[in-house]
């Protein structure tokens, strides 16, 4: 068994190559649910996992869990370790270290409801990736390149994506 980057390349292999054999393998849905817990205040469940998200004092809560912009930062800089991680180890290439800096820009007004020129959502996202290796510059842009091709978060923060809301009217007792 040959590991690379704590990635096992006989698994990543087996899975390219699943979805390679059989596309329809390859159409995934991810689910999450989220339930409020007062104030700003939410928790949400992934899978078993529980993850709370809060406000910040300055705007209305109680600072006890990232905020849900801070939460969309963090899914992109998740997703592009796994990206760099992932790719560098199909192509053999060793990383001792993977840091990204995320930030991004949005604006207030638009979020609540003042007269605004802008959507209030991320008007910008900036991301500085830092990669420690013994690979050669010329591998690394290619992992990289890779990487900002197929990252989901990415690719969804990058372009517009179909999104459903139902308000599902019920009675309450």
């Amino acid at each position: 068994m040959s590991v690379i980057n704590g990635i096992d390349l006989e698994v990543g292999q087996k899975i390219i190559e699943t979805v390679k054999n059989n596309p329809e393998f390859g159409k995934t849905m991810w689910r999450a649910r989220t339930f409020w817990k007062g104030g700003t205040k939410s928790e949400s469940e992934i899978r078993g996992f529980k993850v709370t998200i809060d406000e910040p004092v300055d705007l209305g809560g109680t600072d006890t869990a990232p905020n849900p912009v801070e939460m969309v930062l963090a899914a992109l800089g998740s997703c592009l370790v796994v990206g760099y991680a992932l790719n560098a180890a199909m192509l053999g290439i060793e990383l001792q270290k993977i840091e990204i800096d995320m930030e991004g820009d949005i604006d207030l007004p638009g979020f609540f409801g003042l007269p605004s020129d802008k959507l209030p959502g991320y008007t910008n996202i900036r991301a500085k990736v830092f990669l420690k290796s013994t690979a050669s510059l010329d591998q690394l842009e290619e992992v990289h390149n890779r990487v900002i091709s197929t990252s989901p978060v990415g690719l969804t923060l990058s372009k517009p994506v179909n999104l459903e809301v139902e308000l599902v009217k019920r009675r309450t007792a």
